[in-house]
């Protein structure tokens, strides 16, 4: 496979993280290594920390950080257990974190992995191969109101209803074997206006079963949960979205964060004793620009997040 990428918001994420030469850095979200690579070029005697939960990424990172591995360790893990993985390689703290929570280019690219709705190949979806529970297990296996629940709160699908009750009776007949039958099971279960939407009519179930089979939000919520205590005083967390319910969590953590005193408004002086914790870098999420959409369409949907630890 040719490992060509474009990282999205690459500039951006490279001014957010504010690198040190002499710093410790951690891409969460190793994928193709186009933000490893940049990160590492800056750095002389710092180091980064490259994580994927995918043994494909891992064992194409050499050749793509090729002159930079000595200043690199290449782990095999979820961003979600960050903490354990920090204290595994003896880093108390780091100044800067980049996760870029979109599923990776080559997990696209490669038919055989099940993550497109374009291409037939047998329902999979794991970002670790490794892993025991697949898409062909969600499809087959769950109840009928938790596959409505999944459609619906992960994907958005407002004709998830009848997609979930045509799953489950196309299964009854025989199992659901590949991204095709499931693709065009999702399609004929939709309204014909719907089949004539721009969007491909599996794209929001596509979405909403592989956030199920990778628990995708889960580790969001868990990376936040330690992300705040692994970064150094002026440390940087940098988080690239890609649709609303990754970065409503990035968005409420954040504001958590950066909030100083809650005592009601009419208490004379603070009593709760609360300070901010981070300084948001920047008011808005920074999201493409059309000369990046243009080269990149899958940094149309993307938004970085900021906040720098005090």
């Amino acid at each position: 496979m040719e490992y060509t990428h474009k990282p999205v918001l690459l500039k951006a994420c490279l001014d957010g993280l504010n690198i040190r030469p002499d710093g410790i850095y951690v891409d969460g979200t190793l994928g193709r290594a186009g933000h490893s690579r940049e990160i590492v070029k800056r750095l002389d005697t710092g180091r980064l920390i490259a994580i994927d939960r995918d043994k494909a990424a891992l064992d194409a990172a050499p050749a793509r950080l090729e002159g930079h591995m000595d200043k690199v360790t290449l782990v095999r893990g979820n961003f979600g257990d960050l903490p354990d993985i920090l204290a595994s390689l003896h880093v108390d703290g780091v100044d800067g974190m980049l996760f870029d929570l979109g599923v990776s280019s080559p997990q696209l690219d490669d038919g055989s992995r099940g993550f497109s709705y374009l291409q037939d190949a047998p329902l999979d979806m794991r970002m670790d191969q490794s892993a025991a529970l697949t898409a062909r297990d969600v499809v087959n296996g769950w109840g009928q109101e938790e596959l409505k629940r999944i459609l619906w709160q992960y994907g958005e699908e407002r004709y998830s209803s009848s997609i979930a009750a045509a799953i489950v009776r196309e299964r009854e007949r025989a199992p659901i074997e590949t991204t095709g039958q499931l693709a065009e099971l999702i399609r004929s279960a939709m309204p014909a206006k719907a089949r004539r939407e721009k969007q491909h009519p599996a794209k929001r179930s596509f979405q909403a079963i592989r956030i199920a089979v990778n628990d995708e939000l889960g580790e969001v919520e868990r990376l936040l949960s330690g992300a705040l205590n692994a970064l150094n005083p002026g440390g940087r967390l940098a988080v690239i979205s890609f649709h609303s319910l990754e970065d409503r969590l990035v968005k409420t953590a954040y504001a958590e964060w950066a909030k100083g005193c809650t005592c009601p408004s009419d208490f004379p002086v603070c009593v709760c004793g609360k300070t901010p914790k981070v300084r948001l870098v920047g008011k808005r999420p920074i999201v493409a620009d059309e000369d990046e959409i243009t080269g990149n369409p899958r940094a149309r949907s993307a938004k970085l997040r900021v906040a720098e630890k005090f």
